[in-house]
């Protein structure tokens, strides 16, 4: 565990990738197996269950360092970490002789089948005893939290490294839902791997934005026009006979669409298919927030499936009766795809179908076709270099996105709350309203956009002009507009303003701008019957 701590830390105090990647081959030259392979799968973003609620963890840190509960809340609000509050509450004792990370990982698992009352006799035989270095990372496990800038790309370059084998290669055995064990650390670093399971999906190739100032010197012939659809990306996949759905962030969407796999049973093919799943209804795509209707639900009813059909969409074919085909070009792979779909009679009608393709003879008609994008429910057009095969992960060059500008309107901001990380001390989470009737109406909340020096100067604002306090949230004068931008806006019965917007962010600190200046809430719903 301290070794594991140790790389955290070292991850944790460098932006630098290649220092970064050195950092964790270090790790993986000087650990266990199973410890090897319990930090791969935290380091990829996969989370262990947290052995006990967070309540549980609150009543025991309190009860330990004989403190209020209103105190630690008040700790735990300015430190803005839960690991790291209760990391700095609990009194050490004698150390305990050095575990491994591969064995604390058992005793979580060991802990959470115990009573609360187990719980918390475990809590006082470990924590105290644990190293507080190590016991940041540790709690961090414990709360569901751990968290590290590594991303999966960095993880994979690391992997490459240690093991001398491609990148592709690392990416390809990490797909899907990896499970940490000796024995699958030994198929990932050895040179000669087969697919563990037939569900197992491919890595998803991801586009870069379009870069508008510089137009390629190519033809508009070399490339494959499609739109950009507003749903979930996935790659259905049929092997032996079993169906599998799988989203971008690598979660299994087995039963969640039952339509899309009983249309695919009847098929003698085995596939992968990567493609778009959207709300759709009488030939047209719906809202995105109609599709969480069906992401959020356990359990689907013949009426939820009716009032909201789903369409998968596909616009690849990755792997035909056992073929991996991602090193073909898109023009033969597109190809395959519609002659695939013409044999089995599936063009426009049923819950599978492929993508449409766009027509353009100039890049000038090229961007008619991507500001016409919003009136077909798209969110812009995708351009595929035809003669591309299929990247893993986001490579520049073969795949682009061209996206509408987005909507943006001037808000006020009504509350404030601190942020998490090395952002805990600062107001960084805002609330923003519009004015209706006279009265100013919370609609969005926006966490990116300004730069640090604005964000600084933005929480010195705030702490000087808090006016009530809810909890961790301050709300404050209506002093300050911003510009927000979204991608779209619905009716919403969810929200109080009666609308609910699409990946809201700041675009910019309207200082030449006082709060009567900002937009009205009907300004929003004018957007709204537009989209």
């Amino acid at each position: 565990m301290n070794a594991f701590a140790e790389l955290y830390r070292q991850l944790d105090a460098t932006t630098k990738t290649g220092e970064k990647s050195t950092a964790i081959v270090e790790f993986l030259k000087r650990s266990s197996r199973d410890d090897s392979a319990w930090a791969v799968s935290l380091l990829i973003g996969n989370r262990i269950r947290p052995p006990a609620k967070t309540k549980l963890l609150r009543e025991w840190a309190v009860q330990r360092a004989g403190i209020s509960d209103w105190l630690f809340e008040e700790c735990y609000a300015w430190v803005g970490d839960l690991a790291e509050t209760l990391n700095a509450l609990i009194p050490e004792q004698t150390a305990m002789a050095e575990q491994s990370l591969s064995s604390w990982i058992d005793q979580l698992d060991e802990l959470r089948r115990m009573t609360d009352l187990e719980k918390q006799n475990k809590l006082d035989a470990w924590l105290p005893r644990v190293a507080r270095e190590d016991r940041f990372v540790l709690l961090k496990l414990f709360t569901g939290t751990f968290r590290v800038g590594v991303s999966k790309g960095l993880m994979i370059r690391a992997i490459s490294e240690f093991t001398s084998l491609p990148k592709a290669a690392i990416a390809d055995r990490l797909a899907g839902d990896w499970k940490p064990s000796s024995e699958s650390f030994d198929r990932l670093v050895s040179s000669d791997w087969r697919q563990d399971s037939d569900s197992q999906p491919y890595p998803f190739a991801l586009a870069h934005p379009w870069e508008e100032t510089s137009n390629p010197s190519e033809s508009v012939a070399d490339y494959l026009i499609e739109w950009k659809w507003d749903g979930i990306r996935a790659q259905l996949i049929r092997r032996k006979g079993d169906v599998t759905i799988w989203s971008r962030g690598e979660e299994r969407l087995d039963g969640r669409f039952p339509e899309l796999e009983s249309s695919v049973n009847s098929w003698a093919d085995s596939f992968v298919l990567d493609g778009e799943i959207l709300a759709w209804k009488e030939e047209n795509p719906l809202p995105f927030n109609e599709l969480q209707k069906r992401i959020q639900r356990k359990t689907l009813t013949k009426k939820l499936i009716q009032q909201v059909p789903v369409q998968f969409i596909a616009f690849d074919i990755l792997e035909h009766q056992g073929r991996d085909l991602r090193c073909s070009p898109l023009s033969e792979r597109r190809a395959l795809l519609e002659s695939l779909f013409r044999a089995k009679k599936i063009l426009d009608k049923g819950p599978i179908r492929y993508s449409h393709t766009a027509v353009a003879r100039d890049w000038n008609e090229v961007r008619t076709l991507r500001d016409s994008a919003t009136h077909r429910g798209a969110e812009g057009v995708m351009l595929k270099r035809l003669d591309a095969n299929y990247p893993s992960g986001r490579v520049r060059g073969p795949w682009w996105k061209w996206k509408v500008d987005p909507y943006t309107i001037d808000a006020v901001l009504l509350y404030a709350q601190r942020g998490h990380g090395r952002r805990a001390s600062l107001y960084t989470d805002y609330t923003f309203g519009l004015w209706d009737q006279g009265v100013l109406v919370p609609f969005a909340k926006a966490y990116s956009g300004l730069t640090d020096q604005e964000i600084r100067e933005v929480d010195q604002w705030i702490r000087m002009h808090v006016q009530e306090t809810f909890g961790p949230v301050r709300s404050v004068l209506p002093h300050l507009v911003m510009e927000i931008a979204f991608e779209n806006v619905q009716l919403s019965t969810r929200h109080k303003c009666g609308l609910a917007v699409r990946f809201p962010r700041i675009v910019r600190w309207r200082k030449d701008k006082a709060p009567g200046d900002a937009n009205h809430l009907q300004d929003l719903q004018q957007l709204a019957q537009r989209s």
